[in-house]
């Protein structure tokens, strides 16, 4: 049983390293495999707030700001985090970094760790190839929020939490352009993708364990699913 986990760097990396979260999130990856030793996990990483920080100081900087130069940035800001979670997950991780989601061979190892590839997407659209690739039924996209929203709450304050989203309703709630940095749910292009492949993407707080472990139990668990 392979799962595909998107691990958002706002909670890897809100600002600097976030060692608490990572050192938890170690604990229950372990607890889950040694629960179940058919179990194999995927852990797409996201670039987080170095990403933001890094790529804001390039649009102050440069006079003429290009958005693949930006993406590149945030890539490789994945990337670090990425071969951080590689070397906190010890011998569970055998395999180096993948960083071409299209040119990845066999599984070897318990756990596999990604980062991002190219410009024009996010670390959520690897995700998506490496689901396909594997696969896998699904994605879990955990990060700093519990549930998606109807429209974004920090502008709507009528905006409603969802237990679920088909994916025609959410490409239009999220749009259909990828900006660098963007900040939605789930990567437009990765979610165009998603729904062309019929994928499922369950959307969850990340610094939740337990509701993690109801999600892979089939039990109930807070969150939003896409499909």
């Amino acid at each position: 049983m392979i799962t595909v986990i998107s691990l958002g760097g706002s909670i890897v990396a809100p600002d600097g390293v976030d060692e608490q979260f990572l050192k938890d999130f170690v604990s229950l990856i372990g607890e889950l495999l040694r629960e179940d030793e058919k179990r194999r996990f995927i852990l797409v990483v996201g670039g987080g707030g170095p990403a933001r920080a890094w790529q804001q100081a390039y649009r102050r900087i440069s006079a003429v700001a290009v958005d693949e130069a930006a993406d590149w940035i945030g890539v490789m800001a994945t990337r670090l985090n990425a071969q951080l979670i590689k070397a906190v997950m010890g011998e569970w991780c055998t395999q180096e970094v993948v960083t071409d989601p299209s040119r990845v061979g066999p599984l070897v190892g318990r756990v596999l760790v990604a980062a991002g590839w190219k410009p024009g997407f996010s670390s959520d659209y690897d995700a998506v190839l490496l689901a396909e690739r594997f696969q896998a039924d699904m994605v879990i996209n955990l990060s700093n929020i519990e549930q998606v929203y109807s429209d974004d709450p920090r502008i709507n304050p009528d905006a409603k939490p969802l237990t679920a989203i088909s994916w025609a309703d959410f490409c239009t709630l999220v749009g259909d352009k990828w900006v660098p940095g963007k900040n939605v749910p789930f990567d437009p292009v990765a979610s165009r993708y998603g729904a062309k492949i019929g994928l499922k993407v369950i959307c969850a707080a990340g610094r939740n364990p337990e509701n993690l472990k109801k999600i892979l139990r089939g039990e109930a668990f807070l969150g939003t699913i896409i499909g």
